[in-house]
């Protein structure tokens, strides 16, 4: 990627795509973020510039300044995205991190962020604005939804169906087959044998509903 790119997020998330770009050697224009407490924080020489909805720097993003959304909350993530491509006409980038394994195998949407030694097997494919955080596996012809989130050390197994808005805790171990629904929660630690409904949250070893 040769455009710089305005981060939006300037907490931990948007640490993170910060040292993905730079080590993939993407200027950062700067970090964007709605707490008035961290404007003029300075990460480096990138600075937090100001509010995520501020004109003056989003009309830098456009044929020359890419946009990427590094914020945890869902809900939050699809407003900024829906702000992107209904004022600037333009998508969210990729943050890749250097010592991700991406199979040249799988599909990947925009948007999406993949973290330190991250693996996306063949086959496997990843919606938009997804976040696939540090070491998580997602194995052959696995289907991440857009606005997916996978926990740092999850492993999604061989064809396993995460729905729009999934969120897989930390260290999570989804079995072969299974398929997550929409906003549906699986627990840090949780092993998951059978589908998980929409809008549920299960927990435990095997995973079970509240």
């Amino acid at each position: 990627m040769e455009n710089p790119v305005l981060i939006f997020g300037a907490g931990n998330l948007g640490l993170t795509a910060l040292d993905i770009f730079q080590r993939n050697s993407v200027v950062v224009y700067g970090l964007l973020d709605d707490d008035k407490a961290l404007h003029g924080q300075e990460f480096g020489v990138v600075s937090v510039l100001g509010d995520t909805d501020d004109d003056g720097f989003l009309k830098l993003i456009g044929p020359k300044t890419e946009a990427f959304i590094a914020i945890g909350d869902g809900r939050v993530r699809r407003k900024l995205v829906k702000l992107l491509n209904e004022r600037r006409k333009t998508q969210p980038v990729n943050a890749i991190h250097d010592t991700a394994v991406v199979s040249t195998l799988a599909t990947i949407g925009h948007g999406n962020l993949i973290a330190a030694r991250a693996v996306i097997n063949p086959m496997a494919t990843i919606g938009q604005h997804c976040l696939i955080l540090t070491g998580a596996v997602v194995d052959s012809r696995a289907t991440l939804d857009d606005f997916v989130q996978v926990g740092p050390g999850a492993i999604i197994n061989s064809g396993v169906t995460l729905e729009e808005g999934a969120y897989i805790g930390t260290g999570a171990v989804l079995v072969s087959g299974v398929t997550i629904g929409k906003n549906a929660r699986v627990g840090a630690g949780s092993v998951v044998v059978e589908n998980v409904p929409a809008n549920t949250t299960v927990f435990g070893n095997p995973a079970k509903g509240l």
